[in-house]
């Protein structure tokens, strides 16, 4: 054993061992207990970031935790290599794609390996190789079969600047989640999946997740949006058509006095009189502008035109005019809102703004409302008034009363609404996986044989930037035959949305060769559900929901049995740091700052304050250039020590030295101490002060045990570790107890063994161990060691602290309490007094009153 810590060597030599041994390979050719942990895929940019460090640390000490303990465990990374930067990068770079992406992924896995991450590397698989997403195309052939596949014109989310169509969850902020350019509203023909077939599954299911953060599932749950109510039918003035509305306040609907209709409203047109048509036309550009999220928003002002149009209050028989309103969405119910003024805060602005009338129908107990001198809707509940035969009664009985209604008068019927959507999953990028359907003109819309797949992305497809889909334009790829006539035909040409590949990825790493069908049902029975992901918060109603709707749809075509994915979620922080800037040259690197200043131009660098990591900001640390220095492990401790994972991460130069010197002071332990622990001890006593420390590891292990099963809390385990390996510098005895001095330091390195394995595997040789440290198994605790023989009691004199005794362990009440009064310090303070009260709490606390 060389007496200098060096970490290159040191893990460089086992990172070869792992790879050449085949450590971490595994089969369901087992007889344990198999754990599937996975970590969220990355996209491969080229670079990992210390948001990965710190991702990946967090799953690769549960993994090899779980290995030390004696699971099977399957721990495998891959790529979502598809989407939109690599074809942008192909533009600026004059590249190609796969070139670019498989240059990235080459570079980022000998990153990963570099940090020593256990995966099962067998196992690896790209989104963007036809050997995977040639089985997605098959899915989608089945789920078209199934009617979960389909196309439709609607209006939808559509960036101008990546020249595609977004998902409303890829929408922040009325700007794209990726390039930030403002989000349009157009009007296409795309391909959706009937994700809201199963809506009620995956919202009921939400309950049978208990290993899941509440905040995800709250996310999940209001973006399912479930709300039960009725849908009513208001006749159009002058016409057989009708306007079906859904609402959940039908108690209020004898105070409806204007229609509200979505802008995207298939009658929002047809209904708008010649008079009106410039107004509506122009509030409909203004509109298409804005994010259809954001006109949700309460603070938004709410606007509307009037389309010259009336329809007919079903039980008031009144004319009410039709209006469109910015604050309605077609995504929700049927895209029309019967406005009540005096009970719903926007149609009361609303009405306010463009003089329509308002009626109250609900009066609070106790109070007479003026329609006229109301600053505000009433919400609340209340006594039915204005409302025919249903005056009178509490407005919660008269919903079910007047549902009931509508009902037999043919008006209407109860009914449950989802504010969920179907997943918009067409993309008019070049880079993804081609939708597998031809269009003819005779047959229309036909399925690519199963025979016939996969449909290869061509690699010889022109990238311009411009607008509408490349493959469109690639000649080769567009015409074929068509699959049932044999006429010319062509192909589809958008591209599934990214969010596809990573919704079943998953259940693919459980058979990645597997040849004859997207999953390998013995191997999934075997592997899933996922026992511990992780990943962050931000895909809790993307990538995290999709993965759901995926399984279940799975399951249901014979695929796999699993219903959920993911039995336990843990979602990590982000790694943040202090942004620096200068007036004249902006954002600075870390290493573009000497001693405060500029290194351009000399001035003065102004510190900001701590942020999430990012390139836009500069205010990021380069993996590489940290593990030159300091050695992966170090790089893997700093990430799991400076913070519970759930909580960011404040990057410090000076926490990453600290836990250099701890690793360290943990080698130089082993070093100093080797020549005294290859001492035998022989049985008997040992001393006092060996009790202590023997005590000492055994508590140390079972603390780091219970704080990394299941709790993640890592900071505190390794705090643990270190106050362990300062009683070990501390121990006086080393020649009287090397076994309890061994002891100690074997658990040192067997603790460690998770969050830093190069240096806890390198040492665990060094004390002499024939095998590596991963097939020693994870330490057990001696519950009796953990007795103490004596322990310290803290005694009170009217409930201040005056003393501290020490007393057996096994002592009772009584010698407590007279040991206790004897106390030197205590009978100062009872000096003059007498005693009136002495309360024991055994083990901790004696409380005297005196007086």
């Amino acid at each position: 054993m060389q007496e200098r810590y060096d970490a290159s060597a040191v893990e460089t030599r086992w990172q070869q061992t792992w790879a050449d041994q085949k450590t971490f390979k595994v089969s369901e050719i087992s007889d344990k207990v198999k754990y599937y942990l996975l970590e969220m895929f990355p996209y491969p940019s080229g670079r990992i970031h210390m948001g990965h460090v710190r991702n990946y640390s967090i799953g690769d000490v549960i993994a090899r935790f779980k290995r030390l303990q004696g699971y099977n465990v399957l721990h495998p990374m891959g790529w979502d290599a598809f989407g939109m930067p690599a074809e942008n990068a192909a533009i600026q770079h004059g590249t190609h794609p796969a070139k670019w992406t498989h240059e990235n992924i080459a570079n980022m896995r000998t990153q990963l390996k570099r940090m020593g991450f256990s995966y099962d590397w067998d196992r690896e698989l790209a989104t963007c190789d036809v050997e995977y997403y040639k089985w997605e195309q098959l899915i989608f052939l089945k789920m078209y079969e199934r009617g979960l596949a389909y196309k439709k014109s609607s209006f939808v989310n559509w960036c101008p600047d990546c020249q595609t169509v977004l998902a409303n969850e890829q929408v922040e902020d009325d700007c794209c989640w990726r390039c930030d350019s403002e989000v349009q509203q157009k009007e296409l023909e795309q391909w959706f999946f009937k994700i809201t077939d199963y809506a009620q599954e995956l919202l009921d299911g939400t309950d049978r997740l208990p290993g899941w953060p509440e905040p995800v599932l709250t996310m999940q749950r209001n973006w399912i949006g479930r709300s039960t109510g009725c849908e009513i039918d208001f006749p159009l003035e002058g016409s057989m058509q009708k306007i079906r509305v859904f609402t959940t306040r039908q108690d209020t609907l004898f105070g409806a006095t204007f229609m509200s209709l979505a802008p995207e409203h298939p009658l929002a047109l047809e209904l708008t009189t010649a008079a009106q048509r410039g107004a509506v036309e122009a509030f409909l550009a203004k509109v298409g502008k804005q994010d259809k999220l954001r006109r949700t928003a309460d603070d938004l002002e709410k606007e509307g035109v009037f389309t010259g149009s009336f329809c007919i209050n079903p039980v008031t028989r009144k004319r009410m005019p039709v209006y469109l309103a910015n604050f309605v969405l077609m995504d929700y119910g049927t895209g029309a809102v019967m406005a009540v003024p005096t009970h719903d805060q926007r149609d009361f602005e609303f009405a306010g703004k463009y003089g329509l009338e308002k009626v109250v129908v609900i009066q609070p107990e106790g109070e007479v409302l003026d329609p006229g001198s109301m600053e505000g809707a009433w919400t609340g509940s209340g006594i039915m008034v204005h409302s025919g035969t249903f005056d009178g009664l509490d407005n919660e009985e008269a919903k079910e009363r007047i549902a009931d209604y509508l009902a037999v008068e043919g008006i209407g019927k109860k009914t449950v609404n989802y504010r969920l959507r179907d997943w918009g999953v067409s993309r008019q990028r070049y880079w993804g996986n081609p939708i597998p359907i031809i269009y003819c003109d005779l047959c229309g819309a036909v399925p690519v044989p199963e025979k016939d797949l996969p449909v290869v992305l061509p690699t010889d497809v022109s990238l311009t930037g411009e607008g509408g889909s490349p493959l469109a334009k690639s000649s080769d790829f567009v015409h074929v035959s068509c699959p049932q006539c044999g006429e010319a035909a062509r192909r589809e040409t958008d591209t599934f949305d990214t969010f596809v590949e990573s919704s079943w990825y998953f259940a693919r790493y459980a058979c990645p060769d597997f040849p004859s069908a997207p999953i390998d049902r013995q191997a999934a029975e075997y592997w899933l559900p996922v026992d511990q992901y992780i990943g962050g918060i931000e895909h809790a109603v993307m990538h995290l929901l999709y993965a759901r709707f995926f399984t279940k749809v799975l399951r249901d075509l014979g695929l796999m049995e699993v219903d959920e994915p993911f039995s336990n979620l843990l979602t990590q922080g982000m790694v943040c740091m202090e942004t620096r800037s200068c007036p004249e040259h902006g954002w600075l690197y870390p290493e573009q700052v000497l001693d405060g200043n500029c290194s351009f131009c000399g001035k003065g660098a102004v510190t900001g304050r701590n942020e999430k990591m990012s390139k836009s900001k500069k205010n990021v640390v380069d993996p590489d250039g940290l593990i030159d220095r300091f050695g992966a492990d170090t790089a893997r401790l700093f990430s799991l020590f400076a913070a519970p994972p759930e909580k960011d991460l404040e990057w410090n130069e000076q926490g990453v030295e600290g836990c250099y010197r701890f690793l360290n002071r943990v080698w130089r332990a082993v070093f100093d101490n080797l020549p005294i622990i290859q001492e035998t001890n022989a049985d008997g006593e040992i001393g006092a002060e060996a009790k202590v420390l023997r005590r000492q590891t055994h508590r140390t292990i079972k603390k780091v045990t219970e704080d990394i099963d299941g709790r993640f809390h890592f900071n505190t385990a390794i705090s643990a570790i270190m106050e362990l390996v300062n009683a070990i510098y501390s121990f006086k005895d080393k020649d009287g107890a090397p076994a309890v001095l061994r002891e100690g330091l074997e658990t040192v390195v067997r603790l460690l063994a998770p969050f830093v394995p190069h240096i806890a595997e390198e040492l665990w040789i060094s004390l002499g161990h024939g095998a590596p440290l991963e097939e020693s198994g994870w330490p057990s605790w001696d519950e009796s060691a953990l007795i103490e023989d004596e322990i310290l009691i803290v005694v009170q004199v009217n409930g201040k602290v005056r003393g501290k005794i020490t007393v057996p362990a096994d002592a009772d009440e009584e010698f407590v309490r007279t040991a206790a009064l004897n106390d030197e310090n205590v009978q100062r303070f009872l000096e003059g007094k007498s005693v009136r009260k002495v309360v024991v709490v055994p083990g901790r606390l004696v409380s005297v009153v005196a007086g």
